[in-house]
């Protein structure tokens, strides 16, 4: 490798790492550094927007897991609606369930905080509950609280989750469209907060345990073009005494100045350049989730086989015009990543999901 792991400490040699500080947009509404940073630069005004509020699509995404089950959480405003959604992942018997509440017309009203690191969420309706609260010295820990009546059937879903122990660094990404100079794409993904708590649906209560479970948050506020697909992997465990993140993606706005691609060590940061899911291909053209893929990189630093155990898929379409196609996959992930010192880290059946994603709205 031509860059040397001391200044690869320091980002990616193709990659731009975010120099600025404070707000987030400029006075005409454009991004004002595109780019990527391993703790957020930036403080998102959503009365700096140039776009109508319809447009403007915030959302907060937990997963917690353990290497029996996967509890994930929604809670977004997509402008014209809002969406609270769940999903239970039983990774023995390779099932899910996902269920969604769709409010309409939120722009705006859910009020989703301005920063990851404070700022709290309170909502409720008849059918739904959502509690999530900075606690703890400094608002280091999270405690997502949440209720969906009728989960499944006559069956409701509880959960009670503490997340602490965010690690040091965190992906974070700015990203624009180069079709559109309003729209953009603020993101943060932090990965390997230790959790614990637990769930009930219906007849299964599962406890999480602090010992292997683990949580991540995907943060995200912006402005998107009309159409759009994306790729995107997580995955988090303990690794030979280690704790291991992964976070990979692609296929979302202008990412000509950063990708989103890291691996974390022990909460620490090493970047990637560019990556290729190697999703298999049916004779048909079309992508067979549930064999085997081959994820690479363009750099022969990152190279694992992820083996598929569960396709959550979920489709949603509002006449035609507010359509989403979801395949998120769920299994696990062997093989190698050189991280940013030159050294090679192994990875044997780390477990993370891979989805690609299609939606207009």
């Amino acid at each position: 490798m031509q860059t040397q792991g001391k200044d690869r400490a320091h980002g990616h040699a193709h990659d731009h790492r975010i120099q600025m500080t404070g707000n987030l947009l400029d006075g005409q509404g454009r991004l004002r550094e595109a780019g990527f940073a391993c703790a957020p630069p930036f403080l998102y005004n959503r009365e700096d927007i140039a776009a109508p509020a319809w447009r403007i699509k915030d959302w907060d995404y937990y997963l917690v897991n353990d290497d029996d089950f996967a509890l994930a959480l929604t809670f977004s405003d997509l402008g014209y609606l809002g969406l609270v959604s769940a999903s239970v992942m039983d990774f023995a018997a390779r099932t899910f369930k996902t269920t969604s509440e769709v409010v309409p017309f939120t722009f705006g009203s859910f009020r989703l905080p301005r920063r990851s690191s404070r700022g709290d969420i309170s909502w409720s309706n008849s059918r739904c509950r959502v509690e999530w609260h900075h606690v703890g010295a400094g608002g280091q820990a999270r405690r997502l609280s949440f209720r969906m009546a009728r989960f499944d059937g006559d069956s409701d879903l509880e959960a009670e989750l503490y997340l602490d122990r965010e690690p040091a660094d965190s992906m974070v990404i700015a990203t624009p469209w180069t079709e559109d100079p309003a729209a953009f794409y603020y993101n943060q993904k932090i990965i390997g907060m230790r959790a614990r708590g637990g769930f009930r649906a219906g007849g299964l209560f599962h406890e999480f345990e602090a010992s292997d479970a683990l949580g991540l948050l995907d943060w995200g506020r912006g402005v998107w073009t009309y159409e759009n697909t994306w790729y995107w992997a997580a995955a988090q465990g303990y690794q030979d005494g280690r704790l291991i993140g992964l976070n990979l993606g692609y296929g979302f706005g202008d990412t000509s100045a950063a990708s989103e691609n890291m691996a974390f060590v022990d909460g620490v940061c090493h970047k990637l350049h560019l990556i290729d899911f190697g999703i298999p291909c049916r004779a048909d053209g079309t992508y067979d989730y549930l064999a085997p893929w081959h994820m690479t990189d363009d750099e022969g630093r990152l190279d694992l086989v992820f083996t598929p155990q569960i396709d959550r898929t979920d489709n949603i379409d509002v006449a035609n015009v507010i359509v989403s196609k979801q395949h998120q996959v769920f299994g696990l992930l062997t093989g190698k990543i050189v991280l940013d010192d030159g050294s090679e880290l192994r990875v044997r059946d780390l477990r993370g999901s891979a989805e690609h994603i299609c939606n207009r709205y």
